[in-house]
């Protein structure tokens, strides 16, 4: 999708931005302040992906550059069987 950056070629349809074939949707709050937004006809569009809001439903879209992953600054979960053997090893 890297012939959505910038936007060339793009003209504007009732459902959205029309770009290559694709049907671009405008993004929404959570994408405010990505690298990927680009914007076309006062509208702001996502380079990557044709619909940003369904990147965000299942958590954090996978493409924001802007938004932070939330395990940071916590300790991977260990498994005990292997700490023991690790720990019996004298690793």
């Amino acid at each position: 999708m890297s012939t959505i950056q910038a936007l060339a070629g793009a003209e504007k349809t009732d459902a959205g931005v029309k770009v290559n074939g694709i049907i671009v949707q405008a993004i929404i709050d959570k994408c405010e302040g990505c690298e990927r937004v680009r914007a076309f006809e006062e509208e702001k569009f996502c380079s990557s992906y044709p619909a940003p809001e369904r990147k965000w439903v299942g958590g954090q879209c996978n493409f924001a550059t802007h938004a932070t992953s939330e395990t940071t600054g916590k300790q991977a979960k260990v498994n005990p069987l292997k700490a023991s053997k690790r720990a019996s090893k004298g690793r």
